[in-house]
């Protein structure tokens, strides 16, 4: 039997612990926060998305940076076999559109308790309200860790899984950046990902509260679309966020903070534009008589309607028979190019995860052991790998987790 410390007892750390204990090792799991899965807690506004029920090959295209880097501990422990371990530690779960997991009860603490069930079960001794404060490492072997109080604690093998710095308040702080750094590692530059944009704007304090459904966001860098998706998002006070947006900022954070962005929004994608020109000619012939202004309710949310008429350049007293052809044409421009520019990202505090991390180059992507220091791994957020929403992150923390957990070797 070996001894393994884990240091984070959030969803990386749980799986290396689970799948450590399950092979036989003497496992010992230090957390600094007053309770186990905090950040998990808070995922999917406290429903917690637990993975993504697609296909593996399909789970490696929703990952943004390194997907490749991924291969083996996504095929080691797979998102099939993540939803088996939580339903057999009596958490049951559904699948929602697109291929989103969730448990039963839509309560993230059914999923904490599950994992915190079996690693009971099999013997993991939990240390919570204790903070690590360095690695001890000597002759290139990581041999254990020093507590915040001074106390020295030995193992034959340490896994590293502290988070990024997104959410702050759960206990990421960057700690595991830090242990990498000082032992030699190479850490990439991070930044929130999975974030809201500011917005240059101000139409957009205008529009604060308007959800829309349905509608595709590309982000232009220039004239280089770096990002395309159907799907929900919101205005703010300060920009937009929603699902499609929050993706996208992971595929912009490293540009935008060079140069701004340019986000054109398709409000009616179902329609090409002469189908939505044929469409707004039948709306104007019911509303023959109308102004301009009173002709939109069947194309537009109420709210966005002020803005519309602006961005068309159309009189908003006009009446609707005398619009000419370009005038149209010009309300189809405006609808299906609703133009922003994108300056900056909201910070860590709203940031679902963190891009950038310690170098993959430096890792065994098959055990997650560090290539520089034996007998210690890195496995979730703190390692340069992230995902779009739905639940490919938590996935990416179970499956490095596991893969740590997993191969550590008996002493």
């Amino acid at each position: 039997m070996s001894k393994a410390v884990i240091i984070g007892g959030g969803a990386a750390g749980m799986a290396a612990a689970i799948a450590a204990a399950g092979q036989g090792h003497e496992v010992h799991l230090y957390e600094k926060n007053e309770k186990l899965g905090k950040k998990v807690y808070i995922t999917g506004k406290g429903r917690c998305n637990v993975t993504n029920a697609c296909d593996v090959s399909e789970m490696m295209q929703n990952v943004v940076t390194n997907p490749r880097f991924l291969y083996s501990s996504f095929y080691g422990f797979t998102n099939q076999d993540m939803m088996n371990l939580l339903e057999q530690g009596g958490c049951p779960l559904k699948v929602e559109r697109g291929g989103r997991v969730f448990p039963v009860s839509d309560k993230s603490s059914d999923v904490i308790s599950a994992l915190a069930g079996q690693m009971e079960d099999l013997g993991v001794k939990v240390y919570l309200h204790k903070e690590v404060k360095d690695l001890l490492v000597s002759d290139g072997s990581c041999k254990g860790i020093l507590l915040s109080g001074g106390l020295q604690v030995e193992a034959d093998s340490v896994i590293v899984a502290t988070g990024g710095l997104s959410y702050p308040a759960t206990g990421s702080t960057g700690d595991g950046y830090r242990f990498a750094k000082e032992w030699g590692h190479r850490v990439t530059e991070t930044s929130p990902a999975l974030v809201p944009f500011y917005v240059k704007e101000d139409v957009v304090q205008r529009l604060q509260g308007l959800s829309l459904k349905n509608i595709q966001a590309v982000v232009l860098d220039g004239k280089k679309e770096i990002y395309r998706e159907f799907g929900e998002m919101l205005f703010t006070h300060f920009g937009v966020s929603g699902p499609v947006v929050l993706s996208a900022s992971s595929f912009g954070a490293r540009i935008i903070r060079k140069r701004p962005l340019t986000l054109s929004i398709d409000l009616k994608p179902a329609l090409s534009e002469e189908q939505l020109d044929a469409r707004i000619r039948r709306d104007f012939e019911e509303a023959a008589n109308k102004q301009f202004k009173n002709a939109l309710s069947k194309l537009y949310p109420s709210k966005l309607i002020p803005v519309m008429i602006e961005r068309s350049g159309i009189s908003p007293e006009k009446k609707v028979n005398e619009i000419t052809r370009q005038e149209r044409m010009n309300l189809v421009e405006a609808t299906k190019h609703f133009t922003l520019t994108l300056t900056g990202l909201r910070g860590y505090e709203e940031a679902i995860i963190t891009q950038g991390g310690v170098d993959v180059k430096e890792i065994h992507p098959a055990t997650m052991e560090s290539k520089k220091v034996k007998g210690l791994f890195f496995a979730g957020e703190v390692l340069d790998l992230d995902g779009v929403t739905g639940g490919f992150n938590l996935q990416i923390a179970w499956s490095t987790g596991w893969a740590a957990g997993s191969h550590i070797e008996y002493v």
